[in-house]
């Protein structure tokens, strides 16, 4: 088991957003990973935890063969982009994009006069060539919603063998995970309890682990990447 934080790491950024990059998989990033952040897993290959600048913006920019899940946790986002332009994004919304083959083009713009803070999650798809498309969400503030992966018999989500979810937790509420998974604290701070050890994890922590559970101390917000 593994715990980083992400207070350890250095803040960048580019364009209007800084950010601490949590995940910068080998696969992806090659020589320009920083040896600090972890790897992914299973076909998730990036996590960053975002701040826009007032009125900042990342660009227009393209994308092709990656999934690009974004993730509103305050303040708004207006999504521009060859997907579902104009839309959109207040905290608790989540948005996916597939480029497939097709590829698109975006650009995610913080439209007010505070900063705003997302989550930017990318995932490869298992199968390439695939036609653009776009999936939202508005998580349930209490259990388990699942915005990504799961079985090709079901259209909710972007099938895949890699799972995310967002987590809501209430204090003294658990969370057992078997699988191999990547835990990020989005907000709150729980018990993590794994074999005969238990640990305290907080906002900014990523969790590295199989056979785990989370027991909250206060209302936690996690998000659960797993893979079968």
């Amino acid at each position: 088991m593994n715990i980083l934080s992400r207070d350890t790491l250095q803040l960048g950024g580019f364009a209007g957003i800084t950010e601490h990059r949590l995940v910068t998989d080998s696969r992806v990033f090659a020589g320009r990973k920083k040896p600090e952040t972890f790897e992914g897993l299973g076909s998730m290959v990036y996590l960053a935890d975002a701040r826009y600048l007032p009125h900042g913006q990342s660009g227009m920019h393209p994308h092709s063969e990656i999934d690009v899940i974004s993730i509103v946790l305050e303040g708004r986002v207006s999504h521009e982009g060859s997907l579902e332009h104009g839309k959109d994004l207040i905290a608790g919304d989540v948005q996916v994009q597939r480029a497939g083959g097709e590829g698109f083009s975006h650009n995610e713009i913080n439209p007010d006069e505070q900063p705003n803070r997302m989550l930017q999650v990318w995932a490869l798809p298992e199968v390439s060539g695939q036609a653009a498309e776009y999936k939202s969400y508005t998580p349930k503030t209490k259990g388990t919603t699942r915005i990504y992966g799961g079985s090709q018999s079901q259209t909710d989500t972007f099938a895949s063998a890699t799972t995310m979810d967002i987590v809501h937790l209430d204090t003294a509420d658990s969370i057992e995970i078997a699988n191999d998974a990547l835990v990020y604290v989005i907000a709150g701070n729980a018990e993590l309890r794994h074999i005969d050890e238990s640990f305290d994890i907080k906002e900014g922590d990523l969790v590295r682990s199989t056979e785990l559970k989370i027991v909250a101390r206060a209302h936690t917000q996690l998000l659960v990447v797993s893979h079968r």
